[in-house]
């Protein structure tokens, strides 16, 4: 058995069945592995961003990591905003990076790169195997690593022969460290403010916003009169009927300041303080009143489960139902709004949906218009670097096993950095509704212009124009076997978006904004 074949049993022995690839020459064993030895899905992604980016959103669906097959230092830098994207928003994921022989690296071919040293500025673990007897144990460790609560990046270096070479071993798998516990104190202190203070603000983020933390917050906030809210950075949130109504603080920072502004104390539920995404000229960074008081009940590594039935039980905190949202929305007519569309959406989905959410500006109205939509999954951009939606959505409808209908409410500007997340949906035959939010313009940086207090002149705007020549979003998808269609009003939307989800195979509505 050489180390390829070990890496590939010992994935399956952990429960990682699916890869997302783009391989190389380096990685050439390790591929015909994944052919010899059954059980692993194998999908092909065309450009190694789209490769992570689908490894996240297949975590943050299916609930376990699956790999990705990257081609030595270049083929992970090509794959790092959405590794970063990944880490940003707790997913697992298991970056399998094929590299140089280890006696060929001092020749300095190529493609040699400092992969080690890349890898770690966007994993939480890394470790290069430079035996084949070694592989296996690695795999097991990185599994491990991967699925420390709430889910961490693990990087793997495969050099060529240490996967070519014979001598692999198999490695049980290892159990993930439990959180750790939480603090009785932080227990005791929060609900000491909340007993004994108004204007009281409980931030959560990670899984406490899922829906059984969820229900524990609420029964926190009834008996107390605190205030609810999502963190605005965060990736994974569990939406629509019978869940929280919950709202996240804004992204425009004068905005999210005078949202803030109220609270006196914010307790952190596996959430990190509110601050701006940049520094503004004559703006602080934070988004709180300089005078509030910051209290962590749980730290992203630990369990928000755990922490807010503590916090229940120390406040005695009745049950409490989720209030109704409303009736369902009717879907929306005329020229596309952000409300129309968020509208038409809550309006029209299909029960347990996935959104896969990168329309940037146009969307951060959308909350409040899909409150009374059916329960569905909401994934956002969580670290902030664009190109993350396509992909995240493709793994999505993976992580799924194709049994439920995703909705990629998709900028296009930043569609235009994984266009060929299209061609994956296509092979893989997805069900994924894309609608392009075409205006063709980074909008968002026009905006970014006026927040840091610059004119843009003609050679700015120039640069923030997408319109010379224009894109055309049904020839990008059906080139890539994608079935499209053009909409100019909610009315022609809605009647593409029906259509689509009568269909189990991917379509793009390109939408005039």
């Amino acid at each position: 058995m050489n180390g390829a074949q070990s890496l590939v049993k010992t994935l399956l022995a952990a429960g990682v069945d699916t890869c997302f690839a783009n391989p190389g020459t380096s990685e050439m064993h390790f591929v015909a592995a994944l052919d010899q030895i059954p059980g692993m899905k194998c999908v092909l992604g065309l450009q190694e961003n789209i490769v992570t980016g689908m490894a996240d959103g297949y975590n943050r669906i299916a609930g376990k990591p699956a790999c990705t097959l990257l081609h030595c230092g270049p083929g992970l830098a090509n794959g790092m905003a959405n590794i970063h994207n990944a880490r940003r928003a707790q997913s697992a994921m298991i970056n399998v990076i094929g590299d140089q022989a280890t006696y060929h690296r001092p020749f300095d071919a190529p493609l040699t790169a400092d992969t080690e040293g890349m890898a770690r500025t966007v994993s939480h673990w890394v470790q290069t195997s430079t035996k084949s007897a070694d592989v296996g144990q690695d795999a097991a460790r990185a599994v491990r690593e991967a699925k420390t609560f709430p889910g961490r990046i693990a990087s793997l270096i495969l050099p060529a022969d240490a996967s070519w070479s014979e001598g692999g071993v198999v490695a049980a798998p290892l159990t993930p460290p439990a959180p750790p516990v939480v603090d009785n104190h932080a227990v005791d202190q929060a609900a000491r403010i909340l007993r004994n203070n108004k204007n009281v603000l409980i931030l959560l983020g990670g899984q406490a916003v899922f829906t059984q933390a969820q229900k524990l917050a609420l029964r926190v906030a009834s008996a107390t009169g605190a205030k609810l809210m999502a963190d605005y950075v965060i990736g994974h949130v569990q939406r629509g009927r019978g869940r929280l109504q919950l709202e996240r603080p804004p992204y425009n920072m004068e905005a999210a300041i005078k949202a803030l502004a109220p609270y006196e104390h914010i307790i952190l539920v596996n959430a990190k303080e509110p601050v701006g995404f940049f520094g503004y000229p004559g703006l602080p960074s934070i988004q709180y009143s300089s005078s509030a008081q910051l209290h962590t009940l749980s730290r992203q590594d630990q369990d928000p489960i755990q922490a807010l039935q503590a916090l229940v039980k120390a406040l005695n905190a009745p049950e409490v139902e989720i209030p109704d949202p409303g009736p369902r929305p009717e879907a929306a007519s005329g020229k596309p709004t952000p409300e129309g569309l968020a509208q038409t959406v809550a309006a029209l989905m299909p029960d347990n949906s996935i959104i896969s959410d990168e329309s940037v500006s146009f969307g951060r109205g959308f909350y409040p218009f899909t409150h009374a939509s059916p329960a569905h999954d909401w994934l956002h951009l969580a670290g902030g670097a664009i190109g993350d939606g396509l992909p995240v959505a493709t793994g999505a409808a993976i992580g799924a096993g194709k049994q439920r209908r995703v909705i990629s409410l998709q900028a296009d500007g930043s569609a235009m950095y994984s266009v060929q997340s299209l061609w994956t949906q296509a092979r893989e035959k997805l069900p994924i509704t894309t609608i392009i939010l075409n205006n063709s313009k980074y909008n968002i940086l026009i905006g970014e212009y006026k927040n840091v207090g610059a004119v843009p002149g003609e050679t700015a705007m120039s640069m923030l124009d997408l319109g010379n020549p224009n894109l055309n979003w049904v020839k990008l998808a059906n080139g890539m076997g994608v079935e499209a269609a053009r909409a100019t009003t909610l009315e022609e939307c809605a009647e593409l978006m029906k259509t689509s989800f009568k269909s189990a195979s991917p379509f793009l509505i390109d939408l005039v904004i």
